[in-house]
Formats: structure tokens, C-alpha cells, sequence
């Protein structure tokens, strides 16, 4: 089809004259029908119909100062535990007629920051999932739009917080209960704040069952970290182990399989955010569950409160963002 041919889109000159009503109106029905009658909304809105019509992102942008996009930055996309964000954010995105943008970090903190820099020119706000970035960094991007922290914490920046420390009781009381006293975390990344704020809760609910703490990292999130220190591990005499998260655990499995040590017969594993998959591993994977969707949900709610010049309310009260425990079969009694 020729240029020529091609129709052409239509304008909101058309569709004001098609509904017998300015430019400016067709403006306000679409964009804000509260400011328009109920008769006439549903007449511009017929016409526009008709006609095919679709507002201009960028011309509304030059006219509001607003693009209606957000940002997501995430640390890893191939991670599971981002699917959840990624899901809720697109819903709450999708019902107040945002479009959600994501881009990843690979876990590099300059990465990101170049990333949210670039990201800064055409969104309206930034939603930063798990960032590694140093604190004055972010409270630039702060200054300039609205932020929200997903997984981290810090002052003066709005942030959603999973509850972990009820997921975390459970899961040692769970471990004490099987006869366990001596138990080895795989920390996450270095710089990782929700790695450290797992750390400091698995603490206090071992020193408050009396069961000793071991600490070993930082460690990449991923399976292949869980792999290489599986021969420490294995060797260090405890009877217990808990990943960061799903990946370092399920690694952890894959070489004590693969070194023909028997789990949990011999050793127990646990890990953090029942991510797709954690079930089929065999044996399938003891795990704190986080409820990523609806944190996303959540992230993006108090960004766009944000956004639209509402109360940003802190969402770090743990609200119905509750972890639990999710008991499956890579844990048993103390061997």
C-alpha cells in the first residue's frame, strides 16, 4: 500500500466535528471527563470511535508535561520472582491507562543508574526493584520525579517492603522443630539490602530458639552461585542450609545430586520467594514465599499516587504483603 493509499489518522479536529463540538472539549472528554457532561463525554467518545481516533502520546505529553509512561527497572529479567513484579505493575498500570516500561540492570549498580538516567527523559516516575545503587543516587532520581523502592530501603524515598519477618519465624521454627541447631545462609549480592535485612531476621529467630547462625557470601542470585559453594557447604558440618532466594537453594540441590549427598536425608535446604519451579525440583524446595504480585501492584499504586499529586502513602507496614512459609520435601529431620 502506497503512502498515498494509506489513510490517514484521524485528528481531534475531526472528531469535534463529527460530535459538533470544539477541539477543546474533545480534549477534556477524553482526557478528563469529570469536566464535561455525562451527554456529551459519550458523544465524543462515539465519535472518536467512529473515526479511529487516538490521542497522541507525544502531543499530550507537550501539552501536560505528562507522558502517562512508568519506568520498572529490575535488577535480572530472567529471575521468576520478577515476573510477579512485572505482572502486578502492569495491571495497576494498565487500569489507570498507564504504559509500563522495564528495563533491567543486570545487576550493576552504574548500569542502572545510566539506565534510570536515560529512563528519567520519558517516564513519570520509576519504580527501582531490588537496586544496588548508592543512596545518593537514588535521592537524585527522587528529586526529580517520583520513586519507588521495591526490596530496599531508605529515608525520605517511598518503598514497598514484603513483611519477611513472619515468613522467616516460620520457616525456623520449622527448622528447629525437625531438630536442626546449626544453620548456614547464603547471602545474597554484595550491597543487596534485602539480602542483609533476611540475614538480620533469620538472626534474631535462631538466638531466639538457640540455634547458631552461620553466614556465607555475598553471593551472586543465581544457580550457579548456589553450585559453586555447595563443596563449602557441604563440608561445613551443618545440618541445614538456607539460599537468599530460590536460585542459590535450588544450585545448592543440583551439586549435593550431583556429589551424591542425600537430601534432606542428610542435609536440609530452604530458600527464599517460591519462584516457578521451586516445586518440580526434586526434591521440591522448602521456601518463604513473597507475594511479588502484589507488591508490584502495590509499588505501582503508590507511584502513581505519587505521579498524580496524591498521598504517597509509605507502604512499608507489611499490609496483606505477608511472606509464609511454604513447606515442601528438601527438608526433614536433622540427620
Amino acid at each position: 500500500m502506497t503512502d498515498q493509499a494509506r489513510r490517514q489518522p484521524a485528528t481531534i479536529h475531526d472528531v469535534a466535528q463529527l460530535a459538533g463540538v470544539n477541539p477543546s472539549t474533545v480534549s477534556r472528554a477524553l482526557g478528563k471527563p469529570g469536566r464535561v457532561s455525562a451527554a456529551t463525554a459519550e458523544r465524543v467518545r462515539a465519535a472518536a470511535a467512529q473515526l479511529d481516533y487516538r490521542i497522541n502520546p507525544i502531543a499530550r505529553a507537550l501539552l501536560t508535561g505528562r507522558t502517562r509512561t512508568l519506568g520498572l527497572v529490575v535488577a535480572d529479567v530472567t529471575n521468576p520472582a520478577v515476573f510477579g513484579i512485572v505482572r502486578g505493575a502492569e495491571r495497576v498500570a494498565r487500569e489507570h491507562d498507564y504504559t509500563l516500561v522495564i528495563a533491567e540492570s543486570q545487576g550493576d549498580p552504574d548500569a542502572e543508574a545510566a539506565t534510570t538516567e536515560r529512563l528519567l527523559l520519558s517516564v513519570d516516575g520509576l519504580i527501582l526493584a531490588t537496586t544496588r545503587m548508592d543512596p545518593e543516587r537514588i535521592h537524585s532520581l527522587a528529586e526529580r520525579k517520583p520513586v519507588v523502592l521495591v526490596n530496599r530501603s531508605l529515608d525520605g524515598v517511598d518503598a514497598v517492603l514484603p513483611d519477611i519477618a513472619c515468613g522467616v519465624d516460620q520457616l525456623v521454627e520449622h527448622l528447629a522443630g525437625l531438630g536442626h541447631r546449626d544453620v548456614l545462609y547464603l547471602a545474597g549480592a554484595a550491597g543487596s539490602w534485602i539480602s542483609h535485612a533476611r540475614a538480620e531476621a533469620l538472626g534474631a529467630a535462631a538466638a531466639r530458639r538457640g540455634l547458631t547462625l552461620r553466614m556465607s557470601g555475598p553471593n551472586e542470585p543465581t544457580i550457579d552461585a548456589g553450585r559453586a559453594r555447595a563443596r563449602e557447604a557441604l563440608a561445613s558440618g551443618v545440618t541445614a542450609v538456607i539460599g537468599f532466594n530460590d536460585l542459590l537453594a535450588i544450585g545448592l540441590l543440583q551439586a549435593a545430586a550431583s556429589e551424591g549427598r542425600k537430601v534432606p536425608a542428610e542435609l536440609s535446604v530452604a530458600g527464599f520467594d517460591d519462584i516457578f519451579g521451586s516445586e518440580f525440583i526434586v526434591p521440591s524446595l522448602t521456601t518463604v514465599r513473597t507475594p511479588f504480585t502484589e507488591v508490584g501492584a502495590a509499588a505501582t499504586a503508590v507511584l502513581l499516587a505519587g505521579v498524580e499529586g496524591a498521598h504517597a502513602h509509605r507502604a512499608d507496614d507489611g499490609g496483606e504483603l505477608i511472606t509464609e512459609l511454604v513447606v515442601r520435601n528438601s527438608t526433614g529431620p536433622r540427620g
